[in-house]
């Protein structure tokens, strides 16, 4: 429903401000009107890419100065024409409006609901605004601007009857009409600009939980999180804004819709607000069914009158709901699907042993990047590809690319290395950690860096060398003590890393609980260095030979899960399984062009799981 607001928003405030013209000039056609509404559309989604963050200091000036403008319209238009339209603000009439209007006094509720929507849109997007300033300003300026906007539009159509289709453009005083349609256009953009970014942001959340197919998501903001912009959805959206503006040609029926979605969200956010009150804040139980009853007292009244007008332009947001939600739901069952597949086959670390140091196949030299959404373990590409080909590269290093939610990773922490089974093995794993903003190339670049930890790596372990028996070795990177840290150096006082693109930290290297820091002895024993000597030599040893395969190739071999449904499921499931998600996955962004793998050296292993 919030994508559906995405799409009517845009679409009821950009048309109600280009009929602003019509106003002015009554001669001019609707269609005039359609078309400009339609080039201010094209123009707001192509600007979507350059961020709020550039024009986001223009949202407040223009808010302000639309509310006090409509605000003072009202004042002048009370105190022009009828100042007793201000009986309006006793309860009583709420009753007596409901009591004489009968049926049509209730389902003119879903139109009524609209005189606050608006202005929800223009703070739609929280990723730009405190809560505090939001709560701020709807007291202190939205809510008394509001009253005596309407206040004045009654006043106004008290004396003008027959401009109750226009009220709002016919009350303007004629001295600053075009100024206040500049206005009135400037506020359903930023209205229009709220709701397409709380429209990015909720799809980015999806597909932070697998619940939506894989776009691209671009951060436009070094300050702020949340201000994302995602190409795929923008075009999509305004391909739906234009459909929606031109089809209708009615704003009465778009506000149907509008209302509809609006009041959807409402009720979901009430029912999700309830749920953290109980699960999360842990209210009293009378709280919860106070402020429950009170919500959806108000809220259930209004969506049994929008209920009314689905015939009449409210089906809009019912569909474009029902098929975003078909989607989402096919996606999540399809990856979580995937990963149970991959999370239930990975391969023992037993059975890795068991195959000794050539894995039961010829090792051929060079370098296999074995790319994985497992952070442990080894997945099953590896055994189903070592099974059915008859070589594997001389080193093998398992790459998991994980992307956190934080602006940049240092480069000194970037990359965590650890050793799967025994060093004859040269088997690595390794986790490539990556901020929002960080440009995530698999180029010549990226697999510098990651040889260049690995070689730090080995330099790190040959110098814990007897720290620990453990066939797979924790991270070297990560926390560390400054003690151990002075330990390290001085244990190898006479080596230097400037070959290393790499500097220390008291926070690149950790060890875990498996293979504790032992206290350095001095280096002028004889025995300490004898061991020191060994593992200089055996360390020189393993870099050349990791020299020697990176100079005979590097190959990036990814994974590609193909799900299908069992010949004997329900007609329902083979639609959603074969057609529905492998449609969206054959759309979707391919793992090699998320990690931009160059296509001479990609090697794809498919594999089929039935569901």
């Amino acid at each position: 429903m919030v994508i559906g607001d995405g799409i009517l928003t845009p679409a009821i405030s950009v048309l109600s401000a280009a009929g602003g013209i019509k106003v002015d000039h009554p001669r001019m056609s609707n269609d005039v009107v359609v078309l400009v509404a339609v080039a201010i559309l094209v123009g707001l989604f192509s600007m979507q890419h350059y961020g709020t963050d550039k024009v986001g200091w223009l949202f407040a000036p223009i808010v302000l100065l639309w509310f006090l403008l409509i605000g003072g319209v009202g004042a002048f238009n009370i105190w022009k024409y009828d100042s007793s339209v201000l009986k309006a603000f006793s309860p009583v009439y709420i009753y007596r409006y409901l009591k004489h209007g009968g049926k049509d006094g209730w389902t003119s509720l879903g139109g009524i609901l609209l005189c606050i929507t608006g202005t929800e849109a223009l703070f739609a997007d929280l990723a730009h605004f405190p809560v505090s300033a939001v709560q701020l300003a709807f007291t202190i300026v939205v809510f008394p601007c509001l009253l005596l906007a309407y206040s004045g539009q009654a006043s106004y159509l008290m004396m003008n009857k027959e401009h109750v289709y226009d009220a709002f453009y016919r009350s303007i005083p004629d001295a600053i009409y075009w100024p206040m349609f500049i206005v009135a256009t400037l506020a359903a953009i930023v209205a229009s600009q709220a709701t397409i970014s709380a429209t990015f942001s909720i799809i980015k959340q999806a597909l932070a939980l697998g619940c939506f197919p894989r776009v691209k998501v671009v951060h436009t903001s070094k300050k702020f999180l949340g201000q994302i912009y995602i190409p795929d959805m923008n075009w999509i959206l305004m391909v739906l804004c234009i459909a929606v503006t031109a089809g209708f040609k009615n704003q009465s029926q778009i506000g149907n819709a509008y209302g509809t979605a609006v009041v959807i969200v409402m009720l979901a956010t009430t029912l999700l607000m309830t749920l953290i009150m109980i699960l999360v804040w842990h209210c009293h139980w009378l709280l919860v069914l106070l402020f429950t009853g009170l919500s959806l007292g108000v809220e259930c009244t209004y969506f049994s009158a929008v209920l009314f007008k689905v015939d009449q332009g409210g089906w809009v947001p019912l569909v474009i709901a029902a098929a975003f939600l078909v989607i989402m739901h096919v996606w999540h069952y399809g990856t979580l699907k995937r990963y149970e597949f991959e999370m239930h086959s990975k391969v023992s670390m037993a059975w890795i042993l068991g195959l000794g140091p050539s894995l039961g196949l010829v090792r051929v030299p060079g370098i296999g990047l074995v790319y994985t959404e497992l952070a442990s373990g080894v997945p099953r590409i590896f055994s189903h590809f070592i099974t059915n080909l008859p070589a594997i590269h001389s080193v093998v290093v398992f790459v998991c690319v994980k992307y956190l939610p934080v602006y940049t990773v240092p480069e000194e922490e970037r990359f965590l290395v650890k050793r799967i089974g025994p060093k004859n093995f040269h088997m690595f794993r390794c986790v490539a950690r990556y901020g929002y903003k960080d440009l995530h190339k698999k180029d010549d670049n990226f697999e510098k860096k990651l040889f260049d930890s690995l070689f730090l790596f080995v330099r790190l372990e040959s110098m814990m060398e007897g720290c620990s028996d453990s066939d797979e070795y924790s991270s070297l990177y990560g926390q560390q003590t400054q003690q151990s840290r002075e330990a390290l150096l001085q244990t190898n006082a006479t080596s230097t890393l400037s070959d290393v693109d790499h500097t220390f930290s008291s926070e690149n290297l950790t060890i875990s609980s498996e293979s504790p820091i032992v206290p350095v002895k001095s280096p002028r024993s004889n025995t300490v260095s004898s061991a020191g000597q060994s593992s200089n030599q055996n360390e020189m040893d393993e870099r050349e030979f990791l020299n020697s395969c990176r100079d005979a190739g590097v190959v990036h071999i990814l994974g590609n899960t193909v799900i299908k449904a069992r010949r004997e499921s329900r007609f329902y499931k083979k639609i959603a399984v074969d057609y529905i998600y492998a449609f969206l996955r054959k759309i979707c962004r391919e793992n090699s062009v998320i990690f931009n793998v160059p296509h001479e050296s990609l090697l794809n292993v498919g594999q089929v799981f039935y569901v």
